[in-house]
């Protein structure tokens, strides 16, 4: 029964194993955005705007937006700049050849980077929502800023005319597992020179922009967790009628 006890107790913390394994930034919690249609629409045109210039979504089509309340002549209008049809598939102009050369790697596809990205510390949308706002001005990266959830990031900093640039304030500590060692550590971070939209602004961008990445990672969500409801409450009263058939059907055998 000890021994029970014991593996039992084991698969409880193993999650808590994996985020102190993965270490790392800490995430925030991304705003949830999957029932406003109006935030989500702004985060298409975010990620049109911002993401779509580098990054391909292969898996979605332009006129699955309409699923946003968006009509196919709004979508024409604001969101398609290449002559794009409504039916083609979100992908970037840029060739890869040319990606690997100038970021040193090929931008991943994004179209469920948002369930990717998920692990024991957070959500997908938790990771995309931190990643997006901690970026700093690292004079020794080659595109000029570093990011604390991903160092040494390959991408550039693309929303930092929204932000601004911040400086990230580290400060040198004793390990407190090692005497003998300093450890550097994030403190915040500092406003160098301001954006176009005020902090508030900004996070507000970013989880549009991160809701409508969970959007596009599975479209189908909110329908799908519906008819889950509806499938449960099908199995409940299933799962009832049986029972008391069961009991009627055995009464006379007692």
């Amino acid at each position: 029964m000890n021994f029970h006890k014991k593996i039992l107790a084991l698969l409880a913390l193993l999650p808590a194993l994996a985020f102190a394994s993965e270490g790392g930034h800490p995430l925030d919690r991304a705003p949830d955005r999957s029932h406003d249609m109006a935030a989500l629409q702004n985060g298409a045109k975010l990620f049109v705007n911002y993401c779509l210039n580098c990054h391909n979504a292969s898996s979605m089509r332009y006129n699955r937006l309409r699923d946003l309340g968006l009509s196919e002549e709004q979508i024409k209008n604001n969101l398609l700049f290449t002559g794009e049809k409504v039916g083609e598939m979100m992908t970037t102009a840029m060739p890869a050849k040319d990606a690997k050369a100038w970021f040193g790697v090929i931008p991943p596809d994004l179209s469920v980077i948002a369930r990717a990205k998920a692990s024991p510390a957070g959500s997908g949308g938790d990771y995309l929502y931190t990643y997006l706002r901690t970026f700093y001005k690292d004079d020794t990266r080659p595109t000029g800023f570093n990011n604390l959830v991903m160092p040494n990031v390959a991408m550039p900093h693309v929303l930092w005319q929204l932000q601004g640039i911040q400086g990230a304030k580290i400060v040198e500590e004793q390990d407190p597992h090692d005497p003998g060692k300093k450890i550097h550590k994030f403190a915040g971070f500092e406003q160098i020179t301001p954006g176009t939209m005020s902090k508030l602004e900004f996070d507000t961008a970013v989880a549009d922009l991160v809701g409508y990445m969970e959007w596009m990672a599975e479209p189908a969500q909110q329908t799908r967790k519906r008819l889950g409801v509806w499938v449960l409450l099908f199995m409940a009263g299933f799962a009832f009628l049986a029972w008391r058939l069961n009991a009627s059907y055995w009464k006379e055998v007692k």
